[in-house]
């Protein structure tokens, strides 16, 4: 009998998956993802990988993967060229958590989200979005920049 470890949370009780941080490490190093989504599972015990993107998917793919009405966290790629003509990439993650979501949803994301943010070693920027308009492309770009 296998056993996974997952480490908990202490100030919500919320673990999270070895999957995630492996996931996260393939986006991050072997630019396998684009993107990758992740749950608190439905037991609410930990956070697991709810969608991986593929390398080749759009930021429209992205947002699209976003559920409307339930809260999620979430790793972006965003690769982008300098004024120096320079290819660069970075990592954002984002606390997607929509104003119609259900507010015990809202609270089990916010209270785990600095716990989970940790565990991911080379994101650059944090975005906090409730809507699609606080999650543009050019949100992005002005970060990254």
């Amino acid at each position: 009998m296998a056993f996974v470890r997952s480490r908990a949370n202490a100030s919500s009780g919320i673990g999270v998956a070895a999957e995630c941080r492996q996931t996260f490490l393939e986006l991050q190093r072997k630019k396998a993802h684009r993107y990758v989504v992740f749950k608190i599972d439905d037991k609410g015990k930990e956070v697991v990988v709810d969608k991986a993107g593929a390398a080749t998917e759009s930021f429209d793919d992205f947002i699209d993967s976003l559920p409307e009405a339930d809260c999620r966290y979430a790793i972006y790629d965003f690769d982008f060229v300098t004024q120096e003509n320079c290819q660069k990439s970075k990592i954002f993650f984002v606390a997607w958590s929509p104003s119609v979501s259900r507010i015990r949803a809202k609270m089990l994301y916010a209270t785990s989200k600095e716990r989970f943010r940790r565990e991911l070693d080379g994101v650059h920027y944090e975005i906090q979005a409730t809507d699609p308009s606080e999650l543009d492309i050019d949100v992005l770009r002005d970060r990254a920049h």
